[in-house]
């Protein structure tokens, strides 16, 4: 097995890298500051605008998705591009474009959109004229489930009609999420897996409603459009913004969060390698009890536990994406529902130990770790609790025929 990156990568990877590093984290504080300034707004801020600028100047812009529309990177050449961005988390996925729950839109409209819709609403997102959200999760049916579903979307005459109340609709309270993709029942009839769709709801319809802000552990991120609880009454939007079909809004899910899902935990990894790295720093220079911590045995422990789960990590997310490429997405779903269970939980404890070793400064908002530690834990829900992922690789593993 070669685990050389090729040319290509190589030097997009001192790139990206080099824009994190002189660009992203030094404008964190600048963010938390407009932020500060501004409170209630949900735009981009200056800083934001700015470093999306810079980063599409310098040809770092769409590196997610591949074909012509994008970079035309596969699967395991994105991998580390990826991980590099997780060291700033705020601002460098949305800097160059890569940041959901656009990323998934994006690959929506690519994969199963019109040309009219791709026309209207693909080519300005690929241009950051404009920001989308995607409206799946509902706060009052179970939608670890996806079937469970509640809103309708009802055909009448040459339009659809959607009624409904969705939540957790990410970036939605950003007033130029100009579209939102809203996944419904078209018959509710239907077999289980064929009563949904998804249709385009551009944000200004008329009966599109947003009810709240929502906050993770406190945390609204603004700086990202924020989570919006979203009542749709009685929505009326053209037939044609129907996408593929009707019944066919369970598969587009699927095929939808199998990137999602690798591209958070290529990302995650990017912020335990963060955290390390913040570790390393504090441990060498900090004095406790007359030695530095980084000559505590507990200290030594902690960082090579660590260690180990980031590189046993990374190489389970380089195998996934390199299924990914070569026998496609259904082929590797294993393997992307093995990292989406072990990734967040392991960023999830090398984050918490990093807090523990910067003490009470590890909870402020002066370092990024809790910050970031809210961001892991969320992933540990986010496109698919834990358990709906383990129930489904357990099943999986238990079919697997027996050796004779």
């Amino acid at each position: 097995m070669d685990f050389n990156h090729d040319d290509r990568t190589l030097d997009l990877i001192d790139r990206v890298e080099a824009f994190v590093h002189e660009r992203a984290i030094p404008a964190e504080p600048v963010l938390d500051a407009q932020l500060a300034a501004t409170p209630g707004e949900w735009r981009f801020r200056p800083v934001v605008d700015e470093l999306r600028t810079a980063a599409r100047a310098e040809g770092l812009w769409n590196l997610f998705l591949p074909g012509e529309r994008g970079a035309g990177l596969t699967n395991v050449q994105y991998a580390p591009l990826a991980e590099r961005t997780g060291w700033s988390p705020r601002l460098a996925p949305v800097a160059f474009n890569c940041a959901a729950p656009d990323t998934g839109n994006m690959e929506v409209l690519a994969d199963f959109g019109t040309p009219e819709q791709q026309a209207q609403w693909l080519d300005p997102l690929l241009a950051g004229d404009i920001r989308s959200s995607f409206c799946m999760t509902e706060p009052d049916v179970a939608s670890s489930d996806a079937t469970n579903i509640a809103t309708r979307i009802r055909r009448d005459g040459d339009h659809y009609v959607i009624t409904g109340r969705k939540w957790w609709s990410t970036g939605a309270m950003n007033p130029d999420a100009a579209i939102f993709i809203v996944m419904g029942q078209t018959d509710p009839d239907a077999e289980r897996h064929r009563q949904q769709s998804m249709i385009l709801v551009p944000r200004d319809t008329p009966g599109v409603r947003i009810i709240r802000p929502l906050t993770v552990f406190g945390y609204d991120d603004r700086d990202h459009g924020g989570h919006a609880e979203i009542a749709f009454d009685d929505v009326r939007v053209p037939a044609g913004n129907l996408i593929a079909g009707e019944g066919e809004g369970f598969a587009i899910a699927q095929a939808r969060l199998g990137p999602g899902r690798i591209h958070h935990c290529m990302r995650a990894i990017g912020m335990a390698e963060r955290a390390l790295a913040l570790v390393t720093e504090r441990a060498n220079s900090r004095v406790a009890f007359g030695r530095p911590l980084a000559e505590q045995g507990v200290v030594r422990e902690w960082v090579a536990e660590s260690r180990i789960q980031v590189e046993a990590l990374r190489l389970l997310v380089l195998k996934t994406a390199w299924l990914m490429d070569t026998v496609g997405n259904r082929q590797a779903m294993t393997e992307i529902q093995a990292i989406k269970i072990a990734v967040p939980r392991a960023v999830q404890q090398i984050l918490d130990r990093a807090i523990q070793l910067f003490g009470a400064a590890g909870l402020s908002a002066d370092q990024p770790l809790a910050e970031m530690f809210a961001g892991a834990r969320s992933l540990r829900l986010a496109d698919g609790p834990d358990e709906v992922h383990l129930n489904a690789l357990g099943r999986a593993e238990l079919r697997r025929a027996p050796r004779a």
